[in-house]
């Protein structure tokens, strides 16, 4: 009898254990469940949308975290690279975390890729810290062929103590010690992950928690152990002690036991009351989240369903049991055949049935479902496969729109696409000649892959192109530039092309081998075919070009940048030496071109520099010898050539576009150095400034003059005779009248070496006229010239205009000059230009007197 009621209290307390561990079970069984269809929803809009961005990913992430779930964060690793994350904050760790090289979790990521399936992976510790359960879901995308490919990882983690506290693992009146092992969900490993592992050795009650991918295995022994001793020991030995002596007493003995085993059933009616309600807490829980039960006795096979998944399938609840084809007979055709592999394969394997099929009501109604199951043994060893249906035809439908959607965006894709290779070659391209443009040009000689570069290029430009534009019409110049085109086009080889890069400028560009021979021959050829009239409507048209060539040197890296600007430096070369021609860039040209580019670096270093400065040669009455006034020499203070004249500096100043610039420089110190000799006592009465015709075109010339001390009657510009005349110009004739009226004197520099009449002297009216010293140099030997320099200074004196003679070298030129007339004399026969201080020593010193 006393091994009897050990037996009871050991089968009561295995039952007890078993009862409480299935509660536990069932509910980290639906924990890790619902966490892992949340994320499975995400799989499928990432897998229609492959380039979600992490606003995004963010904004759907949102919703799947909260209390409802376990979910501590998500990541999206497209290319097995974590580079999304949900919540960002606080998981910075886990961005560019490369599944391919982390030792850790390399493997459950590998295996997910391998299967196709979700791995659910853990526990493991997190880079952010903590421990968790990760989920790793590959996602795979359509393409043409019925094919997949994979797209990369989406990783989901279960907060491990959450998940614990959630299922009831750690429930202060649980009155169970609780153990798990099947890491990385493999039951064949016994580690014990949670709870101690001295449980699986205490011959615990064991079950399995089925997960979506593989099983742990959950053991549980009361709380200090299993207790062999009943409550009752005692008790029973002394009744059966009582019994053996007193064997009258069996009626006491046997009501004694009738009590015990109704605390029995009481205990088990307590038990039953809680398994009530823990299945009503069920029911409600299956009931919201409309999810469908279902068993299958593999032995008998017998199929129950619960009311949901009649409900699903459209069954009245009054039907008799669900026949196992009533299943098959409702899935879809289609999806038929995959659902029962599925289901068989999970039978065979003893593993999970997962599957995504559609279903078809006997109303016509078509529903998506998703199945989940697992195969387990009861408690009287009969085999059963067990697992749950809900409708995700939303879901589906979702993802049915959504591929839609994509399908529709890939369509918009490949029409952008084509308009963008349109647009494209309309870029490269010219509209009017069909030639390729200037930007091609430019990439070709960028190029640093399989297209070669040019090795030689000629740069062509069409002379008088602008007069037939002007004079007969914009069509008329498209016209000849077609014909241009077709001209260049016809003269070159296939492996060469021709490009428009500006209003009337070409270039052929040729790729293959050439020498110079060849492209001399090319030149001149299309030069003669170019001079030829082209007919266009009643008029004969005729223009001609010009061309620079330039060869590439193919040992220096990078030449193509330089190829189009040496071509181009020859193409002025030939424009400068007559047009109609070519000129082939070469090592002279480019040391030219480096001399100019050095001497225009020290211009513009010089102005800032203020190296630029004014020397004065004085001018003196040609009758009394008293300095009446000087003319300002711009004169460059080089810090390595020396004091340098304009003719060294002008021309590449005037290139440069800063002689107005240098003038400005040159008239501000004349004036800073004129109050110097006032205040040194010297008395010059007049000076006058060069002033170029850029300044004397500038309609802000007075704005520029604001500022400065110019007493009236003072300052004089000079100008040369070659730019005042253009009395059709009312800029200038509107600066000539301004600066008269605030006093400033013109007076005509270089005169008898341009175009001047007496009309435009009567129209201009200047204070002075300087003759040019090529006129005055040979009067002392040539009547005729004399005769010539007389007229000059008798039309000045009947214009009221004073006359300087420039260039008087000797006294004789002095004396000859004073006889004819002239009011003024400058030259080297009194003094050569000097700077402000040498000034002031020559005029007090009065050196001339002594020449003279």
């Amino acid at each position: 009898m006393d091994q009897q009621n050990r037996a009871v209290h050991h089968q009561s307390s295995r039952s007890h254990v078993a009862e409480q561990l299935g509660i536990v079970r069932a509910r980290l069984e639906g924990s890790v469940n619902a966490n892992i269809q949340l994320i499975r929803g995400l799989v499928a809009v990432i897998a229609t949308q492959p380039d979600m961005d992490q606003e995004r990913f963010s904004e759907i992430a949102s919703g799947l975290l909260g209390d409802h779930s376990q979910l501590r964060n998500i990541a999206a690793a497209p290319g097995m690279v974590i580079s999304m994350m949900y919540p960002l904050e606080g998981n910075e760790k886990a961005i560019g975390l490369d599944y391919r090289k982390n030792e850790l979790q390399r493997e459950a990521a590998l295996r997910a890729v391998e299967t196709g399936d979700m791995v659910l992976a853990g526990p493991v510790e997190l880079l952010q810290g903590g421990q968790g359960f990760i989920g790793r879901f590959p996602v795979f995308l359509e393409v043409p062929g019925n094919s997949r490919e994979l797209w990369g990882l989406v990783s989901a983690v279960v907060d491990a103590p959450r998940l614990y506290a959630d299922s009831g693992l750690l429930a202060d009146d649980l009155q169970i010690d609780i153990a798990i092992s099947g890491k990385d969900a493999r039951l064949a490993d016994r580690t014990a992950f949670f709870g101690k592992a001295e449980v699986f050795d205490s011959q615990p009650v064991q079950l399995q928690v089925s997960l979506p991918s593989g099983s742990w295995r959950i053991a549980a022994i009361p709380r200090g152990g299993w207790n062999d001793t009943p409550e009752n020991v005692w008790q029973v030995r002394g009744i059966i002690l009582m019994a053996s002596i007193l064997v009258i007493l069996p009626i006491s003995v046997a009501g004694y036991l009738f009590d015990q085993r109704k605390a029995h059933v009481r205990e088990l009616r307590l038990r039953q009351n809680q398994m009530q309600r823990l299945s009503q807490r069920l029911k409600l829980a299956l009931d919201t989240s409309r999810i469908g039960v279902w068993e299958f006795n593999l032995d008998t096979r017998e199929l129950s369903w619960d009311a949901r998944m009649r409900e699903l399938y459209g069954i009245d609840d009054d039907a008799d049991n669900v026949d196992f084809d009533v299943w098959t007979d409702a899935i879809h055709p289609d999806d038929r055949e995959q659902a029962q592999e599925a289901f068989r394969h999970a039978i065979e394997t003893r593993g999970t049935f997962n599957s995504d099929f559609r279903i078809r009501t006997e109303d016509g109604t078509t529903r998506w479902i998703r199945a989940i199951g697992a195969v387990h043994n009861d408690v009287g060893r009969q085999n059963y496969i067990v697992g749950v249906n809900w409708d995700v035809s939303a879901d589906f439908e979702l993802k049915m729109r959504l591929m839609s959607a994509n399908r529709s965006t890939e369509l918009r894709n490949r029409e952008l696409e084509d308009a963008r290779s349109q647009m494209e070659h309309n870029s490269l391209h010219d509209s009017l000649t069909g030639l390729p443009n200037r930007r091609f040009l430019d990439q070709r000689l960028m190029a640093g892959g399989n297209e070669p570069k040019p090795a030689a290029l000629l740069h062509i430009d069409l002379d008088r192109f602008k007069q037939i534009n002007d004079t007969l019409g914009h069509a008329a110049g498209d016209a000849m530039l077609v014909h241009a085109a077709s001209i260049l086009k016809a003269n070159t080889r296939d492996t060469d092309f021709v490009a428009r890069v500006g209003g009337d400028e070409f270039v052929i560009a040729t790729v293959a081998p050439t020498d110079e021979a060849r492209l001399s021959s090319l030149a001149s050829r299309i030069i003669e075919e170019m001079r030829q009239p082209v007919a266009y409507q009643d008029h004969t048209c005729r223009f001609g070009v010009s061309i620079g060539i330039a060869v590439a040197d193919t040992s220096v890296s990078g030449y193509g940048k330089r190829l189009l600007v040496d071509a181009d430096i020859a193409l002025y070369r030939a424009k400068s030496n007559g047009r109609n021609r070519f000129e082939f860039f070469s090592s002279s040209l480019k040391a030219e071109i480096v001399r100019n580019k050095r001497v225009a670096d020290d211009i513009l270093g010089g102005l800032e520099g203020r190296e630029f400065v004014p020397w004065f040669q004085p001018q003196f009455d040609a009758a009394t010898l008293e300095i009446v006034g000087v003319e300002a020499l711009a004169r460059w203070e080089h810090p390595k050539e020396g004091i340098l004249a304009p003719d060294a500096f002008m021309r590449i100043a005037d290139e440069l576009n800063v002689v107005a610039l240098i003038d400005r420089t040159i008239l501000e110190q004349a004036l800073w150095a004129s109050t110097r000799w006032k205040a040194a006592g010297l008395s010059i009465p007049k000076m006058s400034v060069n002033v170029s015709a850029g300044r004397l075109h500038d309609a802000d010339l007075m704005s520029t003059l604001d500022g400065l001390s110019i007493e009236p009657g003072t300052v004089s510009f000079e100008l040369l005779e070659s730019i005042f005349l253009d009395d059709e110009n009312k800029t200038i004739a509107g600066n000539f009248e301004q600066l008269r009226a605030r006093g400033i004197d013109i007076e005509i520099d270089d005169f008898g070496t341009g175009y001047a009449s007496i009309v435009s002297l009567v129209h201009l009216q200047p204070k002075r006229l300087k003759i040019d010293r090529q006129l005055i140099t040979p009067i002392i030997h040539s009547d005729r010239q004399r005769r010539l320099v007389a007229s000059i200074i008798d039309i000045g004196r009947s214009l009221g205009i004073n006359i300087v003679a420039e260039g008087v070298e000797t006294m004789r030129h002095a004396e000859i000059l004073r006889d004819l007339g002239c009011d003024a004399l400058q030259g080297y026969a009194f003094a050569a230009p000097m700077s402000s201080g040498s000034l002031i020593e020559f005029v007090r010193e009065e050196r001339w007197r002594q020449v003279a």
